[in-house]
C-alpha cells in the first residue's frame, strides 16, 4: 500500500514539474507572439504531453522486451519513429553524427551484449556425442 502512495505522490510531482515547464514556455511564446493562454490550456496541454510521454515509454520498454533486452537502445528508438519520416530523418542524421565522434562508422552496428545466442553449440549437459 506505501509503494502505491509513493508511485502516485511522485506521479503528481512529475506532472507538476511538467505543468511548470509547459506552463514557462508557453508564457514565453505568449508574450513573444503577443497572446495569451489560460491555465486551463496549459493544463490540457500538459496531460497531452504526459499521456503522449507514458505511451512512447511503454512502447519503447515494449521493443526492447521483444528484442529480448533489458535496457532501451537506439534500435528502439529509431523503430518508435517509423511512422514519422521527419522525425526519423533528423534521429537518423544525429545517431550517424555521434557515432562518427566516438570513432565508430555510420553504419557500424553497436555491440552486441547479454548473453550469445548459442547457435553452433550443442545444448544440454555433458559432452556432444562425436
Amino acid at each position: 500500500m506505501a509503494s502505491n502512495e509513493a508511485a502516485a505522490e511522485r506521479e503528481e510531482r512529475l506532472k507538476s514539474a511538467l505543468w511548470y515547464a509547459i506552463g514557462q514556455f508557453v508564457d514565453d511564446e505568449c508574450i513573444n507572439r503577443n497572446l495569451n493562454a489560460t491555465p486551463r490550456f496549459i493544463g490540457a496541454l500538459t496531460e497531452l504531453v504526459y499521456t503522449q510521454i507514458a505511451n512512447t515509454s511503454r512502447d519503447l520498454e515494449t521493443f526492447s522486451k521483444h528484442g529480448g533486452r533489458r535496457v532501451i537502445n537506439t534500435d528502439d528508438v529509431m523503430l518508435l519513429t517509423r511512422r514519422n519520416e521527419g522525425l526519423e530523418e533528423v534521429l537518423k542524421k544525429e545517431l550517424d553524427r555521434l557515432r562518427a565522434e566516438e570513432g565508430r562508422g555510420a553504419d557500424a552496428q553497436p555491440k552486441k551484449r547479454g548473453r550469445p545466442s548459442g547457435a553452433g553449440v550443442a545444448k544440454g549437459k555433458g559432452k556432444a556425442k562425436q
